[in-house]
């Protein structure tokens, strides 16, 4: 970025919709549009001639497909994307399986009246290639168990794996921008028998049950996305509806889910803050909380309360983080007990349980 521009290029196989995302951009005097593509042949030429700091790539397009254009480009010159999806069951699935191959985010695009539906998402769209100029695009290789890795920071790795057969103790983690494949690196750390999980991640309603679907084809542990009165049970994984705030509460000795549709906290519904001070609230000193990559700082106080409270708490570090905010809000606020690569966090969540 020169001169603090963000240089973007817009690919979309629709000249409608590219005309319409180069006029919401330009309108910001920190972006500018430096070209469009209608497709990726296209664009691959004119990432080489604009160098851009940002692309939007539409999911469907002729030629090549937006997905094979990205896993090319994460291989060959990885660099900043926002996906541009259709809020459809099918529009989820790509979109996430984009996100796992590098994207930053995405905008949905709305399936009627394409121009001024694009334009209620102006100030998102604008955020988010803001967000994503800044952001470190990270290229996926699946990782080995953080047992047989070093620490980043100087904390002894964790050791033989530890068994729970109880729903006495819960796993509570957030995320927000990069999360998607965050959590899916951390899930892929637990045993099948691991203590129930409850996640808030900022995430549309369209794509929050797609998300739990998708890992719970891709772990070995049973994902759904949360309802109401849904009983925690090992092995088990609860992800927020996106647009509803994921509650922990106590049924009795057990530990069950519940729903919120109120007002938005620190601009997000699910809230990772509400979550954390749920958790802190049913479950006390039998959690263990993880606060990943995310813009902003939902979840920082949230998990300065459970560190307050004696409750061991981890975050993930800078360096394997998309967007550092609301990890590194928490590290400033001294709300962390141990700062961990995201190949470590699983792990880490697992040994600190071990040892209460």
């Amino acid at each position: 970025m020169k001169n603090g521009m963000i240089k973007v290029l817009v690919i979309d196989d629709s000249a409608l919709v590219r005309q319409v995302l180069t006029e919401i951009l330009n309108q910001d005097p920190q972006i500018s549009v430096v070209g469009s593509a209608a497709d990726p042949y296209i664009a691959r030429e004119k990432i080489k001639a604009l160098n851009p700091d940002v692309l939007t790539l539409d999911v469907e397009m002729p030629r090549m497909d937006g997905i094979a254009f990205l896993r090319n480009l994460m291989r060959l010159r990885p660099m900043p994307v926002v996906m541009v999806s259709s809020l459809t069951e099918e529009g989820a699935e790509v979109t996430l399986e984009a996100l796992e191959l590098g994207a930053i985010d995405f905008i949905s695009k709305p399936k009627l009246d394409i121009s001024q539906g694009l334009r209620t998402y102006a100030d998102e769209l604008v955020e988010k290639v803001k967000i994503a100029a800044t952001a470190r695009p990270q290229v996926i290789r699946r990782s080995a168990p953080a047992s047989q890795q070093g620490s980043s920071n100087g904390v002894a790795p964790a050791v033989q794996r530890a068994r729970f057969s109880t729903t006495d103790k819960v796993i509570a983690i957030g995320a927000s921008t990069g999360g998607i494949e965050a959590i899916h690196q951390v899930l892929d750390q637990l045993p099948a028998d691991a203590p129930a999980v409850v996640i808030a991640q900022h995430i549309p309603a369209g794509f929050s049950a797609a998300f739990a679907e998708r890992m719970n084809r891709q772990t070995g542990l049973m994902v759904k996305e949360a309802e109401n009165g849904d009983q925690l049970l090992p092995g088990h994984v609860y992800i927020a509806p996106g647009d509803q705030h994921l509650l922990l509460t106590r049924d009795g000795a057990r530990y069950v889910c519940r729903l919120d549709g109120g007002p938005e906290v620190n601009r997000h519904r699910p809230s990772v803050d509400v979550l954390f001070r749920s958790v802190l609230e049913a479950a006390g000193n039998n959690a263990v909380a993880a606060l990943l990559t995310g813009m902003g700082t939902d979840g920082a106080q949230g998990l300065l309360e459970l560190r307050q409270a004696g409750i061991h708490t981890i975050a993930q570090d800078e360096a394997s983080s998309v967007v550092w905010g609301m990890p590194g809000e928490a590290v400033r606020l001294d709300a962390v007990t141990q700062l961990l690569s995201v190949d470590q966090v699983g792990e880490g969540l697992l040994e600190a349980m071990g040892q209460k």
